[in-house]
């Protein structure tokens, strides 16, 4: 999967901030990084379905970030939170 651009919504930079504690910076170093990509589900239209990126920041942050890919190929950001131990574990395999 190729990542060429990212979509934010305001409300939702605010959302990984003051909920789960990530910045803008983080989410676009986890798609920098190599990250390991799965389908998550079925969008609602067709071809723009829901997936996870797994990765780490340049800091070595290990997070996961929701995303609807877009059919121009660009992540129309969901969510971010940190890894839980068992995402963790299924990443670094």
């Amino acid at each position: 999967m190729r990542i060429e651009g990212i979509i934010w919504f305001d409300e939702i930079i605010e959302k990984l901030e003051w909920k789960h504690n990530v910045q803008p910076r983080e989410v676009t170093e986890v798609f920098v990084n190599k990250p390991q990509f799965r389908f998550v589900e079925k969008g609602h239209r067709s071809g723009e379905n829901v997936y996870a990126a797994m990765g780490q920041t340049y800091t070595g942050r290990y997070l996961i970030v929701f995303f609807i890919y877009k059919k121009d190929k660009r992540a129309f950001i969901l969510s971010a939170r940190n890894m839980t131990d068992r995402e963790r574990r299924i990443y670094e395999r």
